[in-house]
């Protein structure tokens, strides 16, 4: 199955990407494009987290609401973005167009890869060996990696956001990364610095 755009984990920088392509697609700033996430969530941080301290979420609220939550708004508010659940991806490997992206189910090929699976070492998708590196952001002794990367591009048609990105490990701070991944892409279609809102009439 070919897509546009695959995203690569289902939590705050994945799920951001996703609402902010789906926003687009529902508004017609793009059309004619195909974008999957996948929604691995088991190892995401926000299973162990409780958000007191993140602007418009009700203190008390846990990690696993919010990502319990997060499926239910992508596919109501935006079908269009395909979520492809129980597929853990292996390897991503590098194309002379684009990318495919192996599953422990399947495999799927995308022009553009977002890669937002978190900060734990070891990485257990293939594909990225000379691009990992100690995490700039966190402490040493928690042994954790990003992706060397550029203002979110590891190289042409492939990104990464949240603390894979060398982010601190933030909920807030992963959400704004993967939305800024999402307006980059979007530029990038457009042709021109690109954004999307939603505005009251």
């Amino acid at each position: 199955m070919k897509f546009d755009v695959i995203i690569v984990g289902g939590g705050a920088a994945g799920m951001s990407c996703g609402l902010i392509l789906g926003s687009a697609l529902r508004n017609n700033l793009i059309s004619d494009k195909k974008v999957g996430i996948l929604m691995h969530q088991k190892a995401s941080h926000l299973n162990s987290a409780l958000l007191n301290n993140v602007l418009g979420v009700v203190p008390g609220t846990s990690g696993q609401q919010i990502l319990k939550e997060s499926i239910v708004h992508l596919k109501e508010q935006y079908p269009e973005i395909q979520q492809i659940d129980s597929e853990k991806v292996k390897e991503v490997i590098g194309l002379d167009e684009g990318f495919s992206i192996i599953t422990n189910k399947n495999s799927y090929e995308a022009d553009i890869v977002v890669m937002a699976t978190g900060y734990t070492s070891p990485l257990r998708i293939k594909g990225f060996e000379s691009e990992v590196i100690p995490h700039k952001k966190a402490k040493a002794s928690k042994e954790r990696i990003q992706l060397k990367n550029e203002d979110h591009l590891v190289k042409t048609g492939l990104y990464v956001a949240g603390s894979l990105a060398g982010w601190r490990s933030q909920f807030s701070i992963a959400c704004g990364s993967g939305a800024s991944v999402a307006t980059d892409i979007l530029s990038l279609w457009k042709g021109e610095h690109t954004k999307v809102h939603d505005k009251l009439l």
